[in-house]
């Protein structure tokens, strides 16, 4: 995957203009879409994580760790095979400028971690400290 880059697509749990700024600071190497860009806002988590599995390049970003929870999403999810990245609670917590901060600079390593999954994968990504393998 490292050569043709990353495509990383972020749900609704993240502003559309977050993925924006990502899109543009890491083009043309890696790329960012959000959900908004090819789905409805209302769509189900099982719908779009199904839809996806049509392009198994994806690397999804959510804010919601309880699709790695919940057993219908969960399924969804494995069945797709995308590897995701979840933040944790604690990212509610900060104000707009915080997080863009906190998200931007963890995302060098966010892209290694990428490259090197493998299908269903996830992650915990951590307000600070490192990002942990999610146990599935």
């Amino acid at each position: 995957m490292a050569a043709r880059g990353v495509k990383f697509f972020l749900d609704n749990n993240l502003s559309p203009k977050i993925a924006r700024a990502l899109h543009h600071l890491r083009e043309p190497e890696h790329s960012a879409h959000h959900l908004q860009e090819h789905f409805a806002a209302n769509t189900p988590d099982t719908t779009w994580i199904a839809a996806l599995a049509a392009e198994p390049d994806w690397i999804i970003i959510s804010g919601d760790l309880r699709i790695s929870r919940n057993a219908h999403e969960f399924r969804a999810w494995q069945e797709a095979g995308h590897p995701m990245f979840f933040l944790n609670p604690g990212w509610r917590n900060l104000v707009r400028w915080e997080f863009a901060s906190k998200l931007f600079h963890r995302f060098p390593d966010i892209i290694k971690r990428a490259e090197k999954a493998n299908r269903g994968d996830g992650f915990v990504i951590p307000v600070s400290g490192a990002i942990t393998k999610l146990q599935v």
